[in-house]
């Protein structure tokens, strides 16, 4: 998968009206990835010190699982499908993690939320690239 091409066929993609310019994805996830490790470090440590049920830890492990497929769905294989999917996947197990840590430790779930903000509009982006690319 050559990513630099696929940055390429992404830049050709018909985009929404209300899509940022390249320059700006790589400091805001620079920004979010600090927020991501903080708090699933916080959640793994945790539950490997059997303070959290790992019950807890299965939406963050999952959520990390998805952001990381994201890119090469999206700029490898370059399939917008389903990258709407995986999109849609990250916001879900955010949320569910989100709900999980609330009761337990309410700073990580209150720290995710500039990632929520977004992811939602990443979804709504990816949404919107996929219909307009059909």
């Amino acid at each position: 998968m050559d990513m630099h091409s696929g940055a390429a066929w992404y830049g050709q993609l018909a985009k929404p009206f209300f899509a940022p310019p390249a320059a700006v994805f790589a400091p805001v996830w620079t920004l979010l990835y600090i927020v991501i490790a903080v708090s699933f470090g916080f959640v793994l440590l945790q539950a490997l010190k059997r303070r959290l049920p790992v019950g807890v830890l299965w939406p963050f492990a999952l959520n990390l699982l998805f952001n990381a497929a994201y890119t090469p769905i999206q700029f490898g294989l370059r399939n917008n499908l389903l990258a709407s999917v995986d999109i849609l996947l990250v916001l879900g197990t955010l949320v569910w993690a989100m709900h999980a840590i609330w009761h337990r430790a309410r700073w990580v779930a209150l720290s995710n939320v500039p990632y929520l903000l977004w992811v939602g509009f990443a979804t709504v982006l990816q949404l919107s690239i996929t219909w307009l690319n059909r």
